[in-house]
């Protein structure tokens, strides 16, 4: 791993500390930001939700507002169809919500992973509209591509309105309502990264605004700001841009989440180990409360998170939270089982593969894509992980920098019976004897859109810093950039000549911990997860790298860093 540190120009840090009052090392980190000018940078530290946009700028979205008004005003039955992951539970269960303020009792379906496959398939429309025949149907983080679907619902005399944020591979569905920044408003950076839980915020923006217009009083009475818990966890958990709109509402929205009333996410963050009153950070999302929602659409069905969400009885919440708790830890078990298959199969078959396709006809689809994140970070390659659903394989994929997944996968696309997600995640589905030409297809394709590019995995570092200068004061500045994600990464900093006088202390085999001095003998503490086969030496000098964060104990707050990487010291 290379270690790479590109300094923010002495004039530009200057000209930030002086104006937003900052220290020195937050004006560096504030330059990394590419921000235009120290208003930017005001508005950056302080997000506001008054600076969020009008939501009727992105295109069709009066259209569904007023769409879903008329289901309002003639008691419409209306079906809300969301996908699996955690974007699509919070923004079915935030569109649900929201409508059921409105008088309507909208019917609620997720897509049975295993039955039915990803999105809107035939077999999933089927299910949902033969609960009942539905004046509008309406489809979340999916439907995009779904051309032949949404021409079957139309057929039947139902309206389609699709609110997505997935890239679109060929033609768009036609007459339906299509909300999707991909596709209409790719230039508008503001909005063009909201996932389809923050344009299910607009949207719901842009309906109140129209039932304030016809003075309807149930539309005072639905305060906004009470549903940014669930767009902060969708807006987390899918690993969009945190900037711009965003970060606004991931801000706000991790704000709510600690104080959340619904006793569904309240037992969710208790099953996951969560301390009350402490602060939300984007890893609570995505390591704590996203992986118990998405098991459920995993190994089980999706609906049961979507009910969590919505439902106000505490008893059915904490059981159904303790159950999410249980696939998740089934899910892990199979996880593991797999990763350790996967790793040998690489070793043996892929060691000079650009790109890697693995394959088990017993590996479970729905947790390859936690597989593939494990085996692109370690080998740093893009990987595409597939198990078996009857004659078909079913997977996930996983990109690093540079390698646009979209754009490989459209070089396959005659293998492929089904294909589609983001530049750096994506799903995929193909009949089985179709895997081993796939497999040398991807990796060509790898290669040749990396042609020319670096693949060493780089270590980023924001800034290098004195021990002197790691202090709890500095800790309190760095929350002014949270919370930390794609496109506003966490700082890792850095450190020369650090000296470890007694060895880190191993537990739980896979992680330690440590004690260090700085030149005054203050003793700075820290933990290394997952690098106990990587013990510093005692007693020589090594440059380490580190991300800081608060540690809660019995009620203390105290600074802790966390080591990422070390290597034998270059000197000064």
């Amino acid at each position: 791993m290379r270690w790479s540190h590109t300094p923010c120009s002495r004039e530009a840090r200057e000209a930030f500390q002086d104006q937003l009052g900052v220290s020195s090392i937050l004006a560096e980190l504030i330059g990394h930001l590419d921000l235009p000018d120290a208003d930017a940078a005001k508005r950056f530290l302080n997000p506001r939700l008054a600076d969020l946009g009008d939501p009727f700028t992105i295109t069709h979205l009066r259209q569904a507002a007023e769409r879903l008004c008329h289901s309002i005003d003639n008691a419409e039955v209306v079906t809300v169809f969301g996908d699996y992951d955690v974007d699509g539970v919070t923004s079915t269960a935030f569109l649900v919500g929201i409508l059921r303020c409105f008088g309507l009792d909208p019917h609620f379906v997720v897509p049975l992973r295993m039955e039915e496959g990803y999105g809107l398939s035939r077999e999933a429309v089927d299910r949902a509209i033969n609960l009942e025949h539905p004046d509008l149907f309406v489809a979340l983080d999916c439907g995009t591509n779904s051309t032949g679907e949404v021409a079957y619902l139309r057929e039947k005399g139902i309206d389609v309105l699709i609110v997505d944020h997935h890239r679109s591979k060929e033609a768009i569905p036609s007459e339906c309502t299509l909300i999707n920044p991909h596709v209409f408003d790719e230039d508008k950076a503001i909005i063009r990264n909201l996932c389809t839980v923050g344009l299910v915020f607009k949207l719901v923006h842009g309906l109140l605004k129209l039932r304030r217009d016809q003075a309807d009083p149930r539309a005072f009475e639905i305060q906004l700001r009470e549903y940014l818990d669930l767009v902060a966890m969708g807006t987390v958990a899918d690993m969009v841009p945190l900037v711009d709109e965003n970060r606004v509402l991931a801000r706000h929205g991790l704000r709510a989440l600690k104080r959340t009333r619904r006793p569904g996410l309240r037992s969710l963050m208790k099953v996951s180990g969560m301390k009350n009153g402490v602060e939300v950070r984007p890893g609570d999302v995505s390591f704590r409360l996203a992986p118990r929602i998405n098991a459920s659409g995993r190994l089980a069905d999706a609906s049961l998170s979507v009910e969590l969400i919505l439902n106000r009885d505490p008893e059915f919440c904490l059981e159904t939270a303790f159950r999410l708790d249980s696939f998740n830890r089934e899910r892990q078990d199979i996880e593991r089982q797999i990763t350790e298959e996967a790793f040998k199969q690489v070793e043996e078959r892929f060691q000079d593969a650009g790109g890697m396709v693995v394959y088990g006809s017993e590996w479970h689809p729905g947790v390859v894509g936690i597989v593939a994140s494990r085996l692109m970070r370690h080998f740093h390659r893009p990987c595409l992980v597939l198990g078996r659903e009857g004659k078909m394989a079913k997977g996930s994929g996983r990109s690093v920098n540079g390698i646009n997944l979209i754009e490989v996968l459209g070089c396959c696309r005659d293998l492929l019976d089904s294909w589609g997600g983001h530049p750096m995640a994506v799903g995929v589905s193909l009949e089985v004897d179709r895997v081993p030409e796939f497999q040398s297809r991807f990796d060509a394709a790898v290669k040749e859109a990396g042609e020319g590019r670096e693949v060493e995995p780089i270590l980023e570092v924001a800034s290098w810093l004195d021990l002197e200068a790691v202090t709890e004061e500095l800790l309190d500045e760095l929350d002014r950039l949270h919370p930390f994600g794609q496109a506003n990464p966490e700082p890792v900093f850095a450190t020369r000549g650090v000296v470890f006088r007694t060895r880190p202390e191993v537990f739980k085999r896979q992680h330690f911990r440590f004690s260090i001095s700085d030149q005054n003998r203050r003793r700075l503490s820290g933990v290394a997860w997952k690098m106990a086969d990587r013990l510093p030496p005692v007693g020589e000098p090594v440059d380490i790298a580190y991300q800081l964060s608060w540690n809660h104990y019995n009620g203390r707050q105290t600074m802790q860093m966390e080591l990422t990487a070390w290597r034998p010291s270059e000197g000064r």
